[in-house]
């Protein structure tokens, strides 16, 4: 084990850069690593079987820390069944340090076990892959061990934050002997960054906020993001103080108010009034769930179009980008706030226009709202929208909703969530159905808030090694909408239409959710009625371990309840 010295002190600069969780699964090769991070007393160690999981346990461990969580895997294709994970790391910009056990490079394609190419195994969905070398005797190679691994626990927190992957060469023996203590050298060199802060020229922080001024009707658009309470503060002076428009899907994380503009996807339909056009639009944060948002500023360009990011790439979502600002949105808006307001109050000037621009946004969707809560209001039948409408109502004010990809965060988005305490995650930066189950509970053994996750049948069955866990956390609560099959093909007119429906998109099936809680231990509660929801939540709710909620459904019901909605918001 002293050859492997290296992967000791590796696991101890982690801790010195602040991991304090790693996710390992089982393997030989890969036994140094586990072995170290398994004997350092200062980083918490989950074993999960399945590497698929392991990656989106990871993942929502670390959206909660926003901080590097450590995945530790074998050699061969194990290392591949992160990459869903990895991926959406990459694109939620959220901070992993993938450690792949490897055998030496001269045995790749020698017929040889467990052997695949898997330097740079991740492409482009990594901020940086790198090989470690296979002989760890020799000085250099220590001290280039030393410095990519500083470098890549650094890069992991670097705006924007992302995975790092590092390839792990071992040559046998890779388990230390009975008298050999395994630990880190006692001294260990740590690099640090001083944080910096970028300042814009004065020159052109002025011609910004010349632009701004000379725009009427602003709207500002906020994609997917983690909860940020200056932020929020800051976004919602603006609306109050200066009467601009925000709006944002359900996983942008917006605090409501009086002035909150949440239902675009339902108003934004066929003409929407060309009142709601704006002259400049300004938008942050990731991914946005709502296709009739992008339709509309796509068909109706602003003359400008900001995005406000750290990241160096160029997003241009709506097609309609003229500026690029690589900047922490909430100190650019904290900014923009106060040199605004104090150049209106020495001018003791106000813009009615912008007034005017608000209230057209807040009129069309108070009218949206209205609208769909008297019909989902007298609805008797169960369905999956007053399902899910009843549950976001009745979330505890302090607690953190996971949504599942296709139907479940689309009805939520729909819907809206009025508690400001609700923080909100769902895996958009793929949209894959691959890990919600597994992202759920890793954020849940991360948090003493209660966690729950509305997810459908599909996704649910498709992640269920998820749970094969030794301790499940006892926070969690997983409600799972089970309409026998991917119903949401019967929404989308293209698949809707094909007579191969339901064998090859909507993949019906006859499973429940019932045997899967039980072999993991999980409370299983089941709904088949609209009257008896209200009373099983509370039991469901006020438990003390890890519960299952499953409500059935009838996909045509559902079906046709999304469209007699969206047919009826559309009239005035």
């Amino acid at each position: 084990m002293a050859v492997l010295q290296p992967l000791l002190d590796l696991v101890q600069l982690c801790y010195e850069h602040g991991v304090r969780q790693a996710i390992i699964s089982p393997g030989s090769r890969s036994a140094a690593l586990t072995l170290a991070f398994a004997r350092h007393a200062g980083i918490q160690c989950t074993v999960v079987m399945d590497e698929r999981s392991a990656g989106f346990i990871s993942l929502g461990m670390a959206q909660q820390l926003q901080h590097p969580v450590v995945l530790v895997c074998t050699s061969g294709s194990a290392a591949y069944n992160y990459a869903p994970a990895v991926t959406e790391a990459f694109f939620q910009h959220v901070p992993l340090l993938i450690l792949t056990a490897d055998r030496p490079p001269e045995w790749i394609h020698q017929h040889d076990g467990q052997t695949i190419y898997q330097s740079g195994i991740f492409g482009k969905h990594v901020k940086e892959s790198v090989t470690l070398p296979a002989d760890y005797t020799v000085e250099d190679s220590r001290w280039f061990i030393n410095r990519v691994v500083n470098e890549a626990l650094l890069l992991t927190r670097s705006a924007p934050f992302g995975p790092v992957h590092i390839n792990v060469p071992i040559r046998e023996p890779f388990y230390p002997t009975e008298d050999e203590k395994a630990v880190a050298s006692p001294e260990i060199r740590k690099i640090e960054r001083t944080p910096t802060f970028a300042q814009m020229d004065r020159t052109i922080w002025h011609s910004i906020l010349d632009e701004w001024e000379d725009s009427p009707r602003i709207l500002i658009a906020v994609g997917q993001m983690a909860p940020d309470l200056e932020l929020n503060q800051s976004l919602q002076k603006i609306t109050q103080e200066f009467g601009i428009p925000v709006l944002g899907d359900v996983i942008s994380n917006l605090s409501p108010h009086e002035q909150s503009i949440a239902r675009q996807d339902l108003f934004l339909t066929n003409d929407p009034p060309k009142e709601l056009v704006p002259d400049l639009l300004i938008t942050l944060g990731q991914s946005f769930i709502s296709k009739n948002l992008k339709l509309f500023l796509r068909r109706n360009p602003p003359k400008q179009h900001w995005h406000i990011s750290e990241d160096s790439h160029i997003i241009d979502t709506f097609q309609t980008l003229t500026k690029h600002i690589p900047m922490n949105p909430q100190k650019f808006f904290s900014q923009v706030f106060e040199e605004i307001d104090y150049k209106r109050f020495v001018q003791h000037g106000e813009n009615e226009q912008e007034e005017q621009f608000l209230e057209a946004w807040l009129s069309e969707d108070r009218r949206v709202r209205r609208k769909m809560n008297d019909y989902l209001g007298n609805l008797t039948l169960l369905n999956e929208f007053i399902a899910v409408r009843f549950i976001l109502s009745n979330l505890p004010q302090k607690s953190i909703l996971h949504l599942g990809n296709s139907m479940s965060v689309r009805y939520a988005n729909f819907l809206g969530i009025d508690n400001e305490g609700v923080e909100v995650y769902c895996n958009r930066g793929t949209s894959g159905i691959d890990g919600c189950v597994s992202t759920a509970i890793g954020a849940a053994f991360m948090t003493g808030l209660p966690v729950y996750l509305i997810v459908g049948d599909v996704s649910f069955f498709y992640d269920r090694n998820g749970l094969m866990l030794q301790t499940l956390p006892d926070n969690l609560r997983i409600i799972v909408l089970n309409n026998s099959g991917g119903s949401i093909f019967r929404m989308i007119d293209g698949p809707a239409k094909q007579p191969e429906l339901e064998t090859f998109f909507e993949t019906k099936h006859s499973y429940t959710a019932q045997r899967t809680a039980e072999d993991s231990g999980l409370d299983y509660l089941h709904v088949d009625e609209w009257t008896a929801l209200p009373k099983i939540w509370e039991t469901f709710r006020s438990g003390t371990k890890i519960a299952l909620l499953e409500i059935k459904t009838e996909a045509e019901e559902n079906v046709r309840v999304m469209k007699e909605l969206k047919n009826m918001v559309k009239k005035n």
